[in-house]
C-alpha cells in the first residue's frame, strides 16, 4: 500500500466527503444546517405546510430579510418547496420535501432537547460562572 503525501489525503477526502475539511461540500451544508433560523423553520413545517405570515408567528424574532433568506437557501437545497397558487392576492406555500422530512426528524429532536434540557444547561452556565 503506497504512503500518500498530506495534499493526496486532502484530495481523497474531498472526493469522498470528509465534513472536517473546510472545503468540503458537506462541511459547508453542516454550517447551513446548524442556523437557529434553518432548524426553527424545517421544525415549524414538520407538521405541514406554512404561508410565509405563518412562520412570521410561529418564529419569533426571525426579521423578514432572515426569513426570506432562509426560506430560499432551504428551497436552493431541495429541503422545501415553495408553491404559488394565482389568486387574489396570491398564495405562497412552503413544505417541506422528502429530503426536508428527513432532516426534520433530526432538527426537531435537536430542538426538543434544547427546550427538555434548557434549566440543567443554566445550572451548568450558573456553576462555570461562579468558579474562578
Amino acid at each position: 500500500m503506497p504512503t500518500l503525501t498530506a495534499a493526496q489525503r486532502r484530495e481523497q477526502a474531498r472526493v469522498e466527503y470528509d465534513a472536517f475539511i473546510r472545503g468540503c461540500p458537506t462541511n459547508q451544508l453542516l454550517d447551513r444546517l446548524s442556523d437557529k433560523w434553518v432548524s426553527l423553520v424545517v421544525s415549524a413545517l414538520s407538521t405541514g405546510p406554512m404561508r410565509y405570515s405563518d412562520l412570521t408567528r410561529k418564529i419569533a424574532g426571525v426579521s423578514p430579510k432572515m426569513l426570506t433568506q432562509t426560506l430560499r437557501s432551504l428551497e436552493r437545497d431541495g429541503i422545501l418547496v415553495r408553491t404559488v397558487t394565482p389568486s387574489v392576492p396570491v398564495r405562497v406555500d412552503y413544505e417541506l420535501t422528502p429530503l426536508g422530512h428527513s432532516l426534520a426528524v433530526l432538527l426537531t429532536a435537536v430542538k426538543d432537547w434544547a427546550e427538555t434540557h434548557i434549566e440543567e444547561v443554566h445550572q451548568a452556565r450558573e456553576r462555570y460562572d461562579t468558579t474562578d
